[in-house]
């Protein structure tokens, strides 16, 4: 009669842990803060919708109001909101990398580019001021206030949480395995970036 030998079966282990845990097709960031862009695409889609329509009734002021505007002004808001949201990605990416003190350098320079973005409109409206562009001035003026306000203060909403992430990191808040805090931020400046060239595209760019 021949030997049996039993063999006890050993459980396989996954070789990456944190990629068990961390889907590779989940979004990144929070899941809130994509119900709140998607809210804020909502709002701006409403706003754009005002855009539309006054230029329809009136096509001549939208044709001649862009050659009014701080053209510049618009061209370097653009570029501050592209390279502050670049040097976003950057800090993440150095998070993952387990870079830390190089992600807070990135978060630092985003933040310091980001801050220039009301710095300009301020400058810009002084601009306006001195060349009678007021809510007197028409109907292109009056709805080029009404989005690029609201774009501001979204925006400032952002820079307030570049101030708290910032804060965050400086504590240790995040790691190579979790930015998503980081990752919400990133989302939502993004966001706020696609409005802007739309803005710009519609009022300093397209007309």
């Amino acid at each position: 009669m021949s030997d049996l030998t039993l063999q006890t079966p050993v459980p396989e282990t996954p070789a990456n842990t944190s990629a068990a845990r961390v889907p590779s097709d989940s979004l990144p960031g929070l899941k809130g803060m994509w119900v709140a862009v998607c809210l804020e695409y909502l709002e701006f889609t409403m706003f754009f919708s005002v855009y539309f329509v006054a230029r329809w009734f009136h096509p001549q002021a939208f044709q001649e109001g862009a050659a009014r505007l701080w053209t510049w002004g618009g061209v370097a808001v653009t570029l501050v909101m592209l390279t502050s949201g670049y040097a976003l990605t950057q800090a993440i990416a150095a998070f993952r990398q387990g870079n830390a003190q190089r992600a807070k350098q990135w978060q630092g320079a985003a933040l310091a580019i980001g801050l220039l973005y009301p710095v300009i409109k301020m400058l810009e409206w002084r601009w306006n001021q001195a060349h009678a562009i007021d809510a007197s001035s028409g109907i292109f003026v009056v709805v080029y206030y009404y989005l690029t306000i609201n774009h501001f203060l979204h925006a400032c909403w952002g820079l307030g949480g570049m101030v708290w992430c910032l804060a965050r990191a400086k504590v240790g808040t995040y790691s190579s395995t979790d930015v998503r805090g980081l990752e919400a931020l990133a989302t939502y400046w993004h966001a706020t970036d696609l409005v802007w060239l739309m803005i710009f595209a519609l009022f300093y760019a397209l007309v």
